[in-house]
């Protein structure tokens, strides 16, 4: 298994990967999956700020992890939502694990402290990931999604990756760690 960071060359594999969670699972609220050029968009967006991690097995992705903005204002700067999705197929190997902890080993350079997980309840395999990587349930909001015919509820579920220093130390954009990277030959 190899992980590294995701382009906008990896926007239709992505794609596949997430399309049947949005066409058979209330595990997204999306409606429709969104195409290559939508996927790659949202690659974009995200790496502006933010780490988007791939990992492959044999050449070929098996799973992507990122995160977005937890809240649009400044003062969750130092708080993300994570998400992550595993191809068909291709749970229980590991890579969900492994892709979470070279996403928790950049947030920790970004000065993040704050991780946030949004899931459907109940999704039991889902929650349970989350705890064994260090995450506690923290809120259950009921009946607030519409998908597949019925109602769902989520839960929210947070791990802290370090101290809430006081000032906190400054977030730096991924943008500006993956540069540092690329110039020190990383």
């Amino acid at each position: 298994m190899h992980i590294r960071i995701a382009g906008e060359a990896d926007a239709a594999a992505l794609a596949a990967i997430y399309a049947p969670y949005v066409t058979n699972t209330a595990i997204t609220f999306e409606y429709e999956p969104p195409t290559a050029e939508e996927f790659a968009r949202r690659i974009r967006r995200t790496l502006e700020r933010y780490p988007y991690f791939v990992a492959e097995e044999n050449g070929v992705i098996a799973g992507y992890t990122y995160v977005s903005p937890f809240r649009a204002r400044a003062a969750y700067d130092w708080s993300v939502e994570t998400s992550i999705y595993i191809r068909e197929g291709c749970k229980g190997k590991g890579l969900g694990k492994s892709l979470y902890f070279a996403l928790e080993s950049m947030l920790q350079r970004q000065n993040v402290v704050n991780l946030n997980a949004c899931i459907v309840y109940p999704h039991p395999e889902s929650v349970a990931f989350h705890e064994r990587m260090g995450y506690t349930l923290t809120a259950h909001i009921h009946q607030c999604g519409y998908k597949l015919g019925k109602w769902h509820d989520i839960v929210w579920m947070e791990k802290m990756l370090g101290a809430h220093d006081t000032p906190p130390r400054p977030f730096i954009p991924f943008r500006e760690l993956a540069a540092e990277s690329v110039q020190k030959g990383m």
